[in-house]
């Protein structure tokens, strides 16, 4: 038998998608996904420290309601309490994992299915549709919502990869105003658009020091008024012709970065307290094999203004696979209960049950 609803991925998205299905009564089957890129189990905040910008979760004693919410077979899966502490309790804003584990058990708290697997394939040509699991047997779907996300690009250093979490970010606006970095000179590495915005929100907070701009040639791939609001700005400093050679700190946290110069390979150090990666990011829609239509950059393309139709009537996307503009887990929470209810109503148009 055929399911109502199959969701892929287990970000914010998917568990919202989830949890929407689950009290419409439409047993939602969610494939979580193993540990590829493609499908990191409870999406990309689980590789993210405090979220201060998500509503709902001010500065408190978290952990305590954490564990008094999540399934203690799961306690094993949340990340140390950071060393904040109010009249002897943590006291602290609630860290990705957390976030994502509560988000989870409210999906299941209403029924829905989990699957640890990911989906390598889709035929999207038969009704109804056949997901295609690596490791389980393939089963059929009336609907599927789509939501793997997308995983930002890194500069590929070993050391950049040691320091994930202690320094090196690739979310300004979820991290940067985080204590952490807070009041710290930091460096932003890339030229467009994107790198932009995120230099000028981190030199446009309370007590900003200097936010150092690294760019690999002589000039940016930015818009032009984009560069000129960087150029202008009295808190960003351009390092022209630089890439990150290494990043170093004590081991525990960064405290500065060795550039190199791409003309003269000349090297010299920059003490900073942090630096954010701003060099793009890949939707995963490898599997999809271009199934439905996506974008010039890949991501999967809406076909209706506020909603979340994709081009293959019945399959639906939510979060950032299909949103390579916002990529926040509050848009991407508000996409997946979109998704939700546009395949409540379309498995009611079609008159299943």
């Amino acid at each position: 038998m055929a399911e109502k609803i199959v969701i892929i991925g287990s970000g914010p998205a998917g568990w919202s998608a989830a949890i929407y299905a689950a009290r419409a009564n439409l047993s939602p089957l969610v494939y979580e996904g193993t540990v590829k890129p493609e499908m990191i189990p409870l999406g990309q905040l689980a590789f993210t420290t405090e979220v201060e910008n998500y509503p709902g979760f001010p500065f408190g004693n978290i952990r305590a309601f954490v564990e008094s919410a999540v399934d203690k077979g799961r306690h094993w899966n949340l990340p140390p309490a950071p060393d904040h502490k109010r009249d002897g309790v943590y006291h602290y804003a609630v860290q990705g994992v957390e976030l994502m584990e509560l988000m989870k058990q409210q999906a299941l708290n209403f029924d829905t299915r989990v699957i640890g697997d990911d989906i390598v394939d889709l035929d999207l040509n038969t009704t109804p549709f056949k997901v295609i699991p690596a490791n389980g047997e393939p089963i059929e779907a009336h609907t599927i919502v789509i939501a793997t996300g997308a995983r930002a690009n890194y500069i590929g250093l070993e050391s950049e990869e040691n320091y994930k979490n202690k320094g090196v970010s690739a979310c300004a606006v979820c991290d940067g105003a985080l204590p952490l970095y807070r009041g710290k000179p930091l460096a932003v590495v890339g030229g467009g658009d994107s790198a932009v915005e995120e230099a000028t929100y981190l030199a446009n907070l309370k007590n900003a020091a200097t936010i150092y701009m690294i760019i690999r040639r002589d000039e940016m791939r930015a818009s032009k008024i984009m560069q000129q609001r960087a150029l202008d700005h009295p808190n960003i400093e351009v390092k022209w012709n630089s890439v990150v050679d290494e990043v170093l700190g004590d081991g525990n946290l960064v405290n500065r970065l060795r550039l190199r110069n791409t003309v003269d390979d000349s090297t010299n150090e920059i003490e900073v307290g942090g630096m954010f990666v701003a060099i793009g990011h890949t939707p995963n829609t490898g599997f999809l094999k271009g199934k439905v239509q996506m974008n010039k950059k890949g991501y999967i393309q809406w076909q209706l203004p506020f909603r979340t139709n994709t081009s293959v009537d019945g399959v639906f996307a939510a979060g950032d696979v299909a949103d390579d503009y916002y990529r926040q887990a509050i848009t991407s929470a508000g996409t997946g209960c979109m998704a939700a209810l546009d395949v409540e109503r379309w498995l009611a148009e079609k008159g299943i049950e």
